[in-house]
């Protein structure tokens, strides 16, 4: 479904990416790992058309995307959740949501959906009327999630959606994670945390300074002395 072939991106001239490539196939979850500032979320942004690579390919169902718009990307079905969650304050839940369907004309559709994530998170639908800003961390993110999902995506992208999470509330969202993958959504992630988002993972990738140091099933990067020194401390 997605890929992304030997791609360099630069920051003001700056090579920050180096000839990274990865695969999502449909129905996949694929995680990507590694220590902050290794260029995983630079990577989302390219995948997404915020930044676009000097070098190299990224194609989404056979189409080459990596010259498109944010916004064209989005109506092919690519939707990024950013870290900073990007909710609209003054806004309500309901209309936060709203505004993530922007791509769909069928209100029966629209309506599905607003019904499909207020399923997921019953706390979303609890404060439907209640401005964005005013929702904890773990309901902003719920929220940013949720806003992704109501355009209908073929592929998710999650950029570390437990972060700054209190513990119970970081399960909870890579329980909804987990949810949507049985489901048989597309989700490309970055997490933050290691053990979790491998074993959620059908594959992963790892980066390291901006390059693909190593790549495998979930369960084998779990046992590989890189992931296990340098981010389980084993």
């Amino acid at each position: 479904m997605l890929r992304v072939t030997e791609i360099e991106v630069c920051y003001s001239g700056i090579p920050v990416i180096h000839n990274v490539s990865l695969d999502v196939n449909r129905g996949e979850l694929v995680t990507v790992v590694g220590s902050n500032g290794a260029g995983k979320s630079t990577l989302l942004k390219t995948i997404a058309g915020t930044l676009h690579p000097v070098k190299g390919s990224i194609s989404f169902e056979n189409e080459e995307i990596h010259h498109l718009s944010t916004p064209d990307i989005v109506r092919k079905g690519i939707t990024y959740i950013p870290e900073s969650r990007s909710i609209f304050g003054p806004l309500s839940v309901e209309e936060n949501l709203e505004l993530g369907a922007f791509i769909l004309k069928d209100e029966r559709v629209i309506k599905r959906n607003l019904e499909f994530v207020y399923t997921l998170f019953p706390r979303l639908a609890e404060r439907r009327k209640q401005p964005g800003g005013t929702l904890s961390g773990g309901e902003q993110q719920m929220l940013a999630i949720g806003r992704g999902l109501m355009s209908t995506p073929k592929l998710l992208m999650l950029d570390e959606p437990s972060l700054g999470l209190m513990p119970k509330l970081v399960d909870e969202m890579l329980d909804a994670v987990a949810h949507l993958r049985s489901m048989g959504k597309t989700i490309l992630l970055v997490e933050q945390n290691v053990r979790e988002s491998l074993e959620l993972a059908d594959r992963g990738y790892v980066l390291q300074t901006g390059r693909t140091i190593d790549h495998g099933t979930g369960k084998e990067l779990l046992n590989k002395d890189i992931i296990r020194k340098a981010f389980l401390g084993l």
